[in-house]
């Protein structure tokens, strides 16, 4: 007999028993039950069938009348009911049709029902707890109390799958094509209590419930792994969190020397032929896992991906010396350089960008490519994902442990790396409103009696000041904008800049701002109205990027005055020797960096 056919397509063409059944059919344990039966739907018109029942069982087979309005949750809930009463053998009694044996069958049903809860059941179908609790008994003991006892005749009659206590829910066809022997669904069911009951055992024990390839729970980076779990808090909670795979074809097809750390899939790659004895494990380890809980990739910031992993290295195995854990690989240069001690990633990465002769001589733990496989060239997302701030909180907390139990000294730059990191970043509004109130301050008012109040006639025997602002100071209270227009410019990005920029210059009170555009050329806007440049602002340009002769042109102009700040809004796909001699800062979208270092303040639109 053909079992039910899983439809295939969006799930808003399946009807809700269609949707039921699917989900079923995925259980865990009553997956396989009802992979054994087989469901088939009939509609009201059937003489046969009322139209209270839910649905009757025969043999293997299970008759449902999709007529009723049921939904999703609670024809869930009667599949999952009538495959229960198979299931603890209620079609053996069907030899016999009886009220009683039905009744029987799904009470125990109904008992593993209440334990489970698989979807809703409707509201006729509940006994009482006195009656439900007859569910653990052998059928023919629940058969004896629903015939003698006289709680069993206060129930409502409505209770059962047929609906009515006339109508049979187990019948067993007598033609030899349809019936089929009842006790494998038994066997199965009993199967899939015992592989249950395994993986229960299996998870508290610690152990893995499945064999996964490439995962050795006894292997000698294993080893290593629950060796720093056990003596190094600083990196155990953090290092729990992964899981480490050793496939030689994985690392065959992925390119990985040594290792390769995955943040997002929370997995660690080992290269097995590689044979790491346990000293130089353990450093591996350490090294990987600390490019997780530092937020490298998430740092990256539109940085060289290669020379960005290599900087992030050259810290890292600095820190790991000063700890003195384990041994780094002895076939594989270690990129250690204690000149650069105390200095952070982004100040080596300048160091490595600027000597060719040096980067053709480094490698990472991957070996000539990155081993943060989840670096993706050109990404503009820039923020941290939630599974990295679990990392670097993970780390934190590792550290506290570390310290308040006296496990060790830290090194400082790695202590204050993971302090830093703990700290919830400032929205990159709130520092670009901060650099714009340092920056153009409130204007100061002054009063003077030249000119009356209006509230002099008010008070005709009280002078009254009337405050005003000196022109000089309007004329410098005022700042310059570059918004780069090229064509690797978003417009969305363009939109984000100028209303922060708007709406933090109102509340300084800011009249105009000096706007330039600038492309492959400079297009000088003169002094622009906030408002206007809120509502009515026209983009020029589109082309190229050369940010250098729309900084000449702002500074050379004599009607902008020499004190005030420059704030430049691009993308960072600039001129790598771009000189600005006035005060300024950068505002860039998320994900990006500029090509030289400066040490004026840069934003990015995280």
């Amino acid at each position: 007999m053909a079992k039910s056919k899983r439809r295939s397509g969006g799930s808003d063409k399946l009807k809700p028993y269609d949707m039921a059944l699917r989900v079923l059919h995925e259980h865990p344990l009553l997956g396989k039950v009802a992979d054994a039966l087989s469901f088939r739907p009939v509609s009201e018109t059937n003489r046969f069938f009322e139209r209270c029942t839910y649905c009757r069982i025969e043999s293997r087979l299970v008759i449902y009348n999709q007529a009723l309005s049921l939904t999703q949750q609670q024809w869930l809930g009667v599949f999952a009911l009538a495959t229960l009463v198979l299931a603890v053998g209620g079609g053996e009694q069907a030899d016999v049709p009886n009220h009683y044996c039905d009744a029987a069958a799904q009470l125990a049903a109904l008992h593993w029902w209440r334990a489970w809860k698989i979807g809703e059941l409707p509201e006729d179908i509940d006994v009482p707890d006195d009656v439900l609790a007859w569910g653990r008994l052998p059928l023919p003991d629940i058969i004896t109390r629903l015939r003698n006892e006289p709680l069993a005749q206060k129930l409502n009659a409505n209770w059962l799958l047929s609906g009515s206590p006339t109508i049979p829910m187990i019948a067993v066809r007598e033609t030899q094509h349809s019936y089929q022997p009842l006790s494998p669904v038994r066997t199965v069911f009993a199967n899939a209590l015992a592989d249950a009951a395994k993986r229960a055992l299996a998870l508290q024990r610690g152990t893995p419930t499945t064999t996964r390839v490439g995962v050795h729970p006894d292997s000698i980076v294993n080893q290593a792994k629950r060796w720093l779990i056990t003596h190094v808090p600083l990196l155990g909670s953090l290092l729990a969190q992964f899981e480490i795979i050793e496939d030689l074809e994985m690392c065959r097809r992925m390119d990985i020397s040594i290792a390769a750390i995955s943040t997002y899939l929370g997995e660690i790659y080992v290269n097995p032929a590689r044979a790491l004895p346990l000293e130089q494990a353990k450093f591996v380890l350490a090294h990987e896992v600390l490019h997780a809980g530092l937020a490298h990739a998430a740092r990256r910031r539109g940085r060289d991906p290669y020379l960005w992993n290599v900087a992030c290295d050259f810290v890292i195995n600095d820190w790991l010396v000063q700890l003195n854990l384990g041994q780094p690989p002895a076939h594989l240069g270690l990129l250690f350089n204690e000149g650069w001690r105390g200095q952070s990633a982004e100040e080596i990465y300048l160091h490595i960008a600027s000597d060719l002769r040096l980067r053709r001589r480094l490698c990472t733990m991957r070996g000539d490519d990155v081993d943060m496989l989840d670096e993706r060239v050109g990404n503009r997302d820039g923020g941290f994902t939630d599974r990295e701030e679990f990392y670097r909180r993970a780390l934190a907390q590792g550290l506290d442990f570390h310290q308040a139990y006296g496990r060790g000294l830290v090194p400082a730059g790695l202590e204050e790396a993971i302090r830093t990191l703990a700290q919830p970043p400032i929205p990159w509004q709130a520092q670009l409103a901060e650099w714009i109130r340092e920056r153009v301050p409130l204007p100061e008012r002054h009063r003077t009696y030249a000119k009356p109040s209006r509230r002099q006639s008010a008070t005709p025997d009280i002078p009254r000041p009337r405050f005003y602002e000196p022109e000089d100071q309007v004329a410098t209270h005022t700042f310059g904008v570059i918004l780069d227009t090229s064509g690797s410019m978003e417009r969305d990005d363009l939109g984000n800049a100028l209303g922060a920029i708007v709406s933090y210059a109102r509340q300084q009170k800011v009249r105009a701002v000096r706007l330039v555009y600038c492309d492959g050329e400079a297009y000088d806007e003169g002094f622009v109205d906030i408002e206007t440049l809120a509502h009515r602002v026209r983009v020029r340009g589109r082309g190229g990027t050369v940010l250098q002769r729309a900084v000449q042109l702002l500074e050379s102009r004599p009607d902008f005055p020499k004190t005030c700040s420059i704030l430049v809004v691009t993308d960072g796909m600039c001129e790598a020797d771009l000189a600005i001699t006035r005060d300024h800062a950068f505002l860039l979208p998320p994900g990006r960096g500029l090509p030289f270092r400066t040490h004026q303040p840069v934003f990015y639109m995280e």
